[in-house]
C-alpha cells in the first residue's frame, strides 16, 4: 500500500489502484529512447541522462536505469506516494498538447463514476477547512504558486501541477443564501497523461498544498 500520511482517508483506494503500476512503469520506461520521453513528458533532459521535472512547484529527479525519483537537493528516495504520481506521469504521456480547455472532474473519462466521491475529498475538503473563506483561499492558493485567473469564479488561480498537466481552482464566495463553493477544473487533455484515478489523486494533493499555503494544518 502507499503511503498516505497526511491526505483523506477516502482516497486511499485511489492510492492502492496505483501502487501495483509503479514498477510495471519503470520496466516500461527503461525501454523508451530518452530524447523521447523528454520530448512527450516535458522533462529536462540533463548531461547525466537524469530526467528532472517539477510536482506542484517542487523540483524532482527521476534517475535511470531503475527510475527513482528523488528530490532535487537531497539524495533520498521520495515517498511511494510521490514516486507513483510521477511514474505513472511519464509512463502515460504521449506528448498532446496541452489545451487550456476547463472542464469538471466527472467529464474526465469515466469521471462521473467517481465525481461524488472527489467533490468530498477535494472540493467541498477545501472550502470546509478554509471556513468558507476567500481571503484565506486567495493567500493559499498563491503560497502554493498559483496564478491568479480572471473571470472565473469570485477568485480562481492555475496551477501547473506536471509539466504538461494544468489545474485551475475556482472559489466563489458564500452569502446569506449559498454557501462558499470551490471547483477544481482539468484540461480535456489531461487523459492524455495521468489516469482519472491519478488526476483525482492530483487533485487531492493540490487542494492539500493550497491548504498548507493557507496555514491550515491537516
Amino acid at each position: 500500500m502507499l503511503r498516505q500520511k497526511g491526505h483523506p482517508e477516502g482516497v486511499r483506494e485511489w492510492y492502492d489502484k496505483l501502487a501495483p503500476l509503479v514498477e510495471e512503469a519503470r520496466a516500461q520506461l527503461r525501454d523508451l529512447v530518452p530524447d523521447k520521453l523528454a520530448l512527450r513528458t516535458g522533462c529536462l533532459l540533463e548531461a547525466d541522462g537524469v530526467f528532472k521535472l517539477a510536482l506542484i512547484g517542487r523540483n524532482y529527479l527521476v534517475c535511470p536505469p531503475d527510475f527513482v525519483v528523488r528530490m532535487e537537493d537531497s539524495d533520498t528516495q521520495v515517498s511511494s506516494f510521490i514516486q507513483a504520481l510521477i511514474l505513472t506521469y511519464m509512463v502515460t504521456a504521449d506528448g498532446t498538447t496541452p489545451s487550456s480547455r476547463w472542464v469538471s472532474f466527472r467529464e474526465l473519462p469515466n469521471g462521473m463514476f467517481y465525481a461524488q466521491a472527489f467533490r468530498g475529498y477535494a472540493e467541498d475538503r477545501l472550502v470546509r477547512e478554509l471556513g468558507g473563506d476567500q481571503e484565506a483561499f486567495r493567500r493559499g492558493a498563491e503560497g502554493a504558486g498559483g496564478t491568479a485567473v480572471e473571470e472565473l469564479g469570485d477568485a480562481a488561480y492555475r496551477f501547473q501541477v506536471l509539466p504538461h498537466i494544468n489545474l485551475v481552482v475556482v472559489f466563489w464566495q458564500g452569502d446569506d443564501e449559498f454557501p462558499s463553493k470551490a471547483s477544481v477544473l482539468f484540461e480535456d487533455t489531461a487523459c492524455h497523461y495521468m489516469s482519472t484515478d491519478g488526476l483525482a489523486i492530483l487533485g487531492s494533493h493540490l487542494v492539500g498544498g493550497i491548504l498548507k499555503g493557507a496555514g491550515v494544518q491537516g
